[in-house]
């Protein structure tokens, strides 16, 4: 299968198979962490034991997440040193200190604090057991930040010059806050937490299908539906945002994802092509379906460019991003699913509004449930779609202008690199396979409702609230 490929595209392949893995774990964790900060918050509130049994329900699933991630995640990092080692030597003054406070601060932070959300619950204080809860959150979501800041100085490098092969660092400040950094932190850590409530709203309306515990999930849906109706809005105005700034940034990247080959003027009111088909080697769309002058309303809100796009033959072909078709769907991928997501939640809204989305809807409507079910693995493709379109859509530059992928990989036998790549698929299959596995055994068993809160601090009462009181 491998046959004949180059060790840059190897390695290429063995990056992009170790993150396009190791990303789905982390993206729950993070979100999650939010998740039983606010669920932990309110039992401190209430002392209702329905939010602590919740609490330590979810938290089994955020620790399983978090230790796959870890697995994962590790060895996607030593590719720098062995795979990348050219890309090291080059910006490895800023890219590997930002890396190295990823770890030491947001890893660190989150894993000191993680032994004491889990176990110690009637071993410290409640408002120290809090804290640790807080802490893991903050660190994770301190990830976030550090490697979206790491990627985002590849996308747009600033900070400091380029000589001798070298990047060298004059204010770290300004290379940390990069032009793309503060809209792709924004637009990640929305994404995390929208992907983790598709989760929790998956996994509660599975439950309650089955009619069970249907109290307990028929809450973890309604404050799951709460959350994503407040971040799913903020998260298309995000995606909006980074588009307009990769028009701005990245023209290539646009022309690419939008399958445009030729140069459109400014004044103009260009199709925008909804299905394509591109053709690479011929510069142009062998068939596409398109909505008539809607382009310039979708980047710019306005009926006519205000300034002149560049199409995808204005560039030398060693010069623009390969794979156009992978780009061009990929991108549409990712806004179809935000907004399907944001569809469904306007339909459980309207249930909900009319006194219509109780425990026994779920058995009732098997449509509706099923359509909640399969809205968390679309939520896992919208978040790997986006990072090919991020990743992909920089080519042929590992550093956006200053480093060329062909440049930043190390020389190695293609054959080496291939068995590393055929050993990578082989663990985190197994992988993937005992995280299904243990997942799957901790939704079936469900909550522990037996389980008496710490220190006695119950409320008299135990009545289920309504998320939205």
């Amino acid at each position: 299968m491998f046959a004949g490929l180059d060790v840059v595209t190897l390695s290429r392949l063995q990056f992009a198979l170790t993150a396009i893995f190791h990303m789905l774990w982390p993206v729950l964790s993070t979100g999650m962490a939010i998740f039983l900060v606010v669920l932990e918050a309110l039992w401190l509130r209430t002392r209702n034991p329905l939010y602590y049994h919740q609490s330590r329900f979810w938290a089994k699933l955020y620790v399983l997440n978090f230790g796959i991630g870890v697995a994962s995640g590790l060895p996607m990092e030593f590719q720098f040193g062995t795979n990348w080692a050219p890309l090291s030597e080059f910006a490895g003054d800023f890219f590997g200190s930002v890396l190295g406070f990823e770890g030491a601060m947001a890893f660190m932070l989150e894993a000191g604090f993680l032994g004491i959300m889990l176990f110690g619950w009637h071993k410290v204080p409640p408002a120290i057991h809090f804290l640790s809860t807080v802490m893991v959150a903050f660190g994770a979501n301190l990830s976030v930040f550090w490697i979206l800041s790491a990627n985002s100085w590849l996308q747009s490098p600033s900070g400091g010059t380029f000589s001798d092969g070298h990047f060298h660092v004059q204010n770290y400040f300004a290379a940390i806050n990069n032009p793309f950094m503060v809209r792709s932190v924004i637009h990640m850590a929305l994404a995390t937490v929208e992907t983790s409530m598709l989760v929790v709203a998956a996994i509660s309306a599975w439950s309650l299908m089955r009619q069970k515990a249907p109290e307990f999930f028929l809450f973890s849906f309604q404050l799951a539906l709460v959350i994503l109706l407040a971040v799913a809005p903020l998260q298309i105005l995000a995606g909006h945002e980074s588009a307009v700034q990769v028009a701005e940034l990245q023209p290539t990247k646009l022309a690419a994802i939008e399958a445009l080959w030729d140069d459109q003027p400014a004044g103009t009111s260009p199709a925008w092509a909804v299905l394509a088909a591109p053709d690479e080697a011929s510069g142009r769309n062998r068939w596409s379906l398109s909505v008539p002058r809607a382009f310039s309303w979708i980047l710019e809100t306005r009926p006519r460019l205000s300034q002149p796009l560049r199409g995808l033959n204005s560039w030398p072909a060693d010069q623009r991003p390969p794979m156009v078709g992978l780009l061009f769907y990929s991108f549409r991928l990712m806004v179809a699913v935000g907004l399907a997501a944001a569809a469904l939640m306007a339909i459980s809204l309207l249930l909900w509004w009319r006194g219509g989305l109780s425990a026994a809807s779920f058995a009732r409507w098997p449509w509706f449930s099923w359509a909640w079910i399969l809205s968390a693995p679309a939520g896992y493709l919208a978040i790997e779609a986006g990072w090919v379109v991020r990743c992909v859509g920089r080519q042929p530059w590992t550093v956006y202008g200053e480093l060329r992928t062909t440049d930043a990989a190390s020389v190695l036998p293609a054959a080496e690199v291939l068995t590393s790549l055929s050993v990578f698929a082989v663990i985190y299959s197994v992988l993937l396979v005992l995280a299904l596995y243990f997942g799957a055994r901790i939704i079936a068993r469900g909550p522990d409702l037996t389980l008496e809160p710490p220190n006695g601090l119950a409320a008299a009462s135990l009545s289920v609230p309504d998320a939205s009181s």
